[in-house]
């Protein structure tokens, strides 16, 4: 009897494996398919919060750079003038206070702004969770400073005020947590730290929250996908997790990940390569040109302007990326207001132009060949076969607009994307371009105010 039940789980325990889809290998994991909603949105936010938010001072690596062996003198010298002599790091989550996070009022804000996906920092690499981790005790977000779930309450939020994809940021190693050091220093021959807090925060994570978004991150690019047991997270991530079907995944899972392994790839922070890329990848970017997270002496001239934001953006997306967009709360729980009205700008303009970006794709040219600041995507309509959407970054100084890389045909139509009237029109020398007449229009009659879609119908190529 009992060889018969062992028989049972034998066959048991292979015909699981036979139904798993992804082994943990990079050649399995790789050739999953990037689920369609991902590429289709375009657009993120990105929320960067955490403890260093109280000082915040410099940015969100604050705390390296006051206890690194060649400290920032600026820090040292701000927590000299303002804290006691024997002021630690670990002081500063008290005051991570988050009195005035409304969620509800955050997902309101981001539904505003038009953005498919949200990825927000569940923990960084102060190492310091927001939400109770079951493998931080007394140093999370319910433990001390808002004594509440915030990873949980923004989560219920987002998915009960919008359809936006809720997603999770997650810093693999810590700056200062000894089992990590000690798990470095030993060059990943011991594992400790990814035994005992890694994975066992991702996993926990992932079952509690089921985050449609996997954003991994280390502080120093350092460990192979060995230490970080990062190929077996990933296979059971696509096979068995709550969100095995929908879930997406970034590059930086371990040292000879970025670019290479992984789901989209973000290759480095801000990438923006400019040319068309054989990959999915993300543009991950800040407003605060300096920082991402918030800072209490920073300058307007730090902040991108909306029109910086649709020129990366055109030119992410016509070049087959995403972008992620990057806000940093205060320690009260606050999107300060310049953060809010630029992401409610870029809602209003999304508002006008969103059929020239979402669910679009990549056109044979990702940029004019004969006028600059124009930038290109397209989509296959059976009513109006192919569309090319021209961005215009900047209004056209003269009233005849000359595009040199559409080939138009007899039923191409030209029309400003939130303006009603049809453009005149007339192919360029051998059929090749579109030279556009552009009408006189009212400012008050323009549909937006920093950046410009033409829609071109029927075109050739």
């Amino acid at each position: 009897m009992a060889i018969h039940w062992l028989l049972i789980l034998i066959c048991c325990i292979g015909l699981h494996f036979s139904n798993a889809k992804y082994t943990p290998d990079w050649e399995s994991l790789d050739s999953r398919p990037l689920p369609k909603w991902y590429d289709e949105t375009k657009f993120g936010i990105f929320i960067t919060w955490g403890v260093f938010a109280v000082p915040s001072f410099s940015s969100e690596w604050f705390w390296p750079h006051w206890k690194s062996k060649h400290p920032n003198h600026d820090i040292v010298n701000f927590m000299k003038r303002n804290y006691r002599p024997d002021f630690t790091y670990a002081d500063f989550a008290a005051d991570f206070t988050a009195e005035f996070f409304d969620p509800d009022e955050w997902a309101d804000i981001f539904k505003a702004s038009g953005a498919g996906y949200l990825v927000f920092t569940t923990k960084h690499g102060g190492g310091f969770p927001n939400w109770p981790s079951s493998h931080s005790f007394n140093w999370n977000a319910k433990s001390v400073g808002p004594n509440r779930d915030i990873v949980g309450d923004l989560a219920e939020a987002i998915r009960n005020r919008t359809d936006i994809k809720f997603g999770t940021y997650y810093c693999l190693s810590e700056w200062f947590n000894p089992l990590y050091l000690k798990d470095r220093d030993s060059n990943f021959t011991t594992t400790d730290f990814v035994k005992t807090k890694a994975m066992p925060d991702l996993y926990e994570l992932v079952s509690k929250y089921k985050p449609e978004i996997v954003w991994a991150d280390t502080v120093d690019n350092l460990g192979p996908a060995s230490y970080w047991t990062s190929k077996e997270f990933l296979a059971w991530l696509y096979n068995e997790s709550p969100v095995k079907d929908t879930v997406v995944t970034n590059d930086r899972w371990c040292d000879e990940c970025f670019c290479k392994h992984g789901g989209f790839k973000t290759c480095s922070d801000r990438f923006n390569p400019g040319v068309l890329q054989k990959f999915k990848w993300e543009n991950c970017m800040t407003i605060d040109t300096h920082s991402w997270g918030y800072r209490r002496n920073s300058n307007i001239d730090a902040y991108l302007s909306v029109h910086d934001i649709i020129s990366t953006f055109a030119s992410t997306i016509s070049c087959g990326g995403n972008m992620l967009m990057n806000v940093g709360p205060t320690k009260e729980g606050k999107i300060m207001p310049i953060f809010e009205e630029r992401l409610r700008q870029f809602g209003q303009w999304l508002k006008v132009n969103g059929e020239g970006v979402y669910s679009t794709v990549p056109w044979s040219h990702q940029k004019d060949t004969v006028t600059k600041n124009i930038w290109y995507t397209k989509r296959k309509m059976e009513s109006e076969g192919t569309v090319v959407y021209a961005f215009l970054l900047s209004w056209p100084t003269d009233a005849l607009l000359n595009l040199g890389a559409p080939i138009p045909s007899q039923q191409t139509e030209v029309s400003m994307l939130g303006y009603p009237d049809k453009f005149i029109w007339k192919a360029g020398p051998g059929g090749q371009g579109i030279h556009v007449t552009i009408p006189i229009i009212p400012w008050n009659k323009l549909p937006c105010e920093w950046a410009w879609v033409l829609k071109l119908t029927h075109i050739s190529n």
